[in-house]
This record gives structure tokens, C-alpha cells and sequence, in this order.
């Protein structure tokens, strides 16, 4: 009898641990999420002006806030503020500039506007 409650034990620990790993958490439901979004970006200020059909931005959060650190030389954007808009889909709100972000599991779409400076990203996992 002692060794079926030890086997049971067992069983039931392993059930518990395999049910608790999880492959497939979207990363809007986690507080920290950075990964690397590759597809179409752009810039435009006075003076540069970048378009780019194969660039990268990389997310990171730091506290409440997101940043965006774009390649091709283009600035990083920086200190953006976010809400949830539904399981999947996070928004951007009350940041110092006009436009939308949304950023899911798999797209970033970025049009974006703050002291005279525009980006843009149309980009995926």
C-alpha cells in the first residue's frame, strides 16, 4: 500500500509540474516580454529619412513602460505606456506623442509621432 501512495504521489506531482509549463504563453500575458520583430520599417525627421524592407525592432519593457530600439541607424523609441485591449493584443496609451502601437504574440505595427519625428513598423515574429 505504501508504495502505491508513493507512485500516486509521484503521478500526481508530475501531472502538476507538466500542467504549469506552458510552450504557449503570449507574451502579452506575461509582465516582461522582449523579442525581435522583423519586417518593413521606417523613419522621417527634418533631416534622415530611412525606409527599410528588411529591418528589425527589438522590445523590451523597463517598469510600466516599452521601448523600441529600431536598426538601420533609425532612433529608439522610447518610454511608451501600454493597455491591454484584449487577451492577446496589447495598445499603446498617455505617451508623450500621437499615433498607435499594437503589438500581439506575432505582429508590431508601429505609426507613431513625437517632436517632429515619425516611425513606422509593419513587422512579425
Amino acid at each position: 500500500m505504501k508504495s502505491f501512495l508513493k507512485i500516486m504521489g509521484v503521478l500526481l506531482v508530475a501531472i502538476l509540474l507538466f500542467n504549469s509549463c506552458s510552450k504557449n504563453t503570449d507574451p502579452a500575458d506575461v509582465d516582461i516580454f522582449a523579442g525581435t520583430f522583423k519586417g518593413k520599417i521606417t523613419y522621417h525627421d527634418g533631416d534622415k529619412n530611412v525606409d527599410q524592407a528588411n529591418g528589425s525592432v527589438f522590445v523590451t519593457k523597463v517598469g510600466t513602460r516599452y521601448d523600441f530600439r529600431f536598426s538601420d541607424g533609425i532612433p529608439d523609441l522610447t518610454g511608451v505606456e501600454f493597455e491591454k485591449k484584449d487577451d492577446n493584443t496589447m495598445v499603446n496609451i498617455g505617451s508623450s506623442g500621437t499615433g498607435m502601437i499594437t503589438i500581439n504574440k506575432d505582429k508590431l505595427v508601429i505609426g507613431f509621432t513625437r517632436n517632429n519625428q515619425v516611425w513606422g513598423a509593419d513587422c512579425t515574429r
